[in-house]
């Protein structure tokens, strides 16, 4: 049996570039977000749900590629998933933009590759947040819901390997939808949510499971969904 701090490793092969910083630095709600968070030596820590469980995602880029290191009951999931969420499968076949700012800022960055996490309601939960109010005010309201709510992530005791950090104290997985949807409005109210978005945040929470479905669709799906 494997001990339970003993992450599964993968390495992923990228055929295009890919700046990790300016890729995941998309799914990250502030610099303070207690789920996502860049190591000084430009490694990323992700704590998140999958359909397994919780699980603690590290990726460093070396060269053409990217290791991933994974703890947690999720760890195989999120593993299989980071080829996504890394912009690794990102084509560009067919994508020709004309003269303007998407070409100008496609030669500037070409590192930018589009993360695909595969958590739906996360990536819906931290949007619904940042509705109708300042950026700072919405990120200091996510990093605390997440910090009340969330569980503190499974992670390393050791480093994953050789030369990699040990996990960075404090990352938090973001909370469990059903302990969302069972809180009431004026537990919200302290984190500077008042009841429209809370009252959002609890609807979608009821339907987190279908809304995670849609992975699964087609786009076309999808949007009928």
């Amino acid at each position: 049996m494997r001990p339970w701090n003993a992450p599964l490793e993968t390495t992923v092969r990228l055929r295009l570039p890919v700046d990790l910083r300016l890729t995941l630095s998309a799914l990250r709600r502030g610099r303070g977000d207690p789920s996502l968070r860049e190591a000084d030596d430009g490694s990323w820590w992700r704590a998140t749900r999958t359909p397994e469980g919780p699980a603690t995602l590290w990726v460093r880029q070396a060269g053409g590629e990217v290791r991933a290191a994974a703890w947690g009951p999720g760890a195989r999931w999120a593993l299989e998933a980071a080829p996504d969420l890394v912009g690794a499968r990102d084509p560009l076949e067919g994508f020709a933009p004309g003269p303007g700012l998407v070409r100008e800022l496609h030669h500037r960055m070409p590192g930018l590759r589009i993360p695909r996490s595969r958590a739906v309601f996360e990536a819906l939960l931290g949007t619904v947040i940042e509705q109708k109010v300042p950026g700072a005010e919405a990120h200091r309201s996510y990093r605390e819901l997440v910090l009340a709510w969330g569980e503190p992530a499974p992670g390393p005791g050791e480093p994953p390997s050789p030369g990699a950090p040990p996990g960075p104290v404090g990352l938090r997985v973001p909370p469990d939808p059903a302990r969302l949807a069972g809180t009431p409005y004026y537990r919200f109210h302290p984190l500077g949510i008042e009841m429209r978005r809370a009252a959002t945040v609890r609807e979608a929470a009821r339907h987190a499971r279908r809304l995670e479905d849609l992975v699964a669709r087609s786009r076309e799906e999808a949007y009928r969904r």
